[in-house]
């Protein structure tokens, strides 16, 4: 989980750099020669494929370990002691996780499938990536689901960040500390970001 977790974070932190090209606000075309560049690079299409699996195993090792932590416990606890002991989001990162599986199926198909293996943007909405981006966030629902996704996508950070580094054994009072103020300002601002763009989009501030 920690292994497949950070690996997942540092994809995050490049694609919203990548999305976050829309903010130029020259049509796109900013963010179509990034998305251009990211589509036909050999490098990056291969390390593709190897995230995608990690998102699966990822997916499956969450599922699994939520499973095991409740066949443990077969009856609940008489008294919690709310967040005195933990934060109500690291006790929900089953719930999180499963709001942010079907974000994530949305977003692929309203971007990566299209774009990898249709002709539907060329048809529907352009030529371009940022054209699909025009067409899907005009419509509000979309923009809702994202918003809601990315809160998620922010409290499961909010845990996950930290609790990587742990799982992994990179826990000491000299770095712990920052380690977890990063986690923090990354699980703020990256959702923020992801977030801003259906946002902006959908409010007409990116043309």
């Amino acid at each position: 989980m920690a292994v497949t977790g950070l690996s997942l974070v540092a994809f995050l932190l490049v694609h919203a750099g990548i999305n976050a090209c829309i903010f130029f606000n020259d049509g796109g075309e900013t963010f179509n020669h990034a998305a251009e560049f990211m589509a036909h690079n050999w490098l990056i299409r291969s390390a593709e494929i190897g995230l995608f699996l990690g998102l699966l195993l990822h997916i499956v090792q969450g599922l699994s370990l939520t499973a095991s932590n409740n066949q443990k416990r077969n009856s609940k606890y008489g008294a919690s002691a709310g967040n005195a002991n933990s934060k109500w989001y690291s006790r929900s990162m089953g719930i999180l996780g499963s709001l942010l599986l079907i974000f994530l199926v949305m977003h692929l198909k309203h971007f990566w499938v299209v774009s990898r293996f249709t002709d539907a943007i060329q048809e529907t909405a352009g030529s371009t990536l940022f054209d699909e981006m025009v067409v899907v966030f005009a419509d509000p629902l979309p923009v809702i689901v994202y918003v809601i996704g990315c809160i998620s996508l922010a409290y499961h950070l909010l845990h996950g960040f930290q609790s990587a580094f742990q799982s992994l054994g990179i826990n000491h009072p000299a770095y712990t500390p920052i380690i977890k103020s990063i986690g923090i300002g990354f699980s703020i601002i990256v959702p923020l970001v992801f977030a801003a763009m259906p946002i902006a989009m959908h409010l007409g501030w990116i043309q």
